[in-house]
């Protein structure tokens, strides 16, 4: 496995617990759960971004990854 798709499995991962997180915030009664479930997914949504512009830095010095 290549390292561009080991990074663009990472980022599916955590859009998968991210969106995990989000269902727990709107599932859950508990406004300190709530808030706990709100904060981790945001916090989740700024690793995603950061891992996607790597995923992209790899995509532009390797063109043969792009779209894998």
């Amino acid at each position: 496995m290549t390292v561009s798709s080991q990074v663009k499995t990472c980022v599916a991962s955590l859009k998968s617990a991210q969106a995990s997180l989000e269902q727990f915030a709107i599932s859950t009664q508990n406004q300190e759960a709530k808030s706990l479930f709100t904060n981790a997914a945001a916090q989740t949504q700024a690793i995603v971004d950061q891992v996607e512009g790597r995923v992209t830095q790899l995509e532009n010095e390797e063109p043969q990854y792009k779209g894998f």
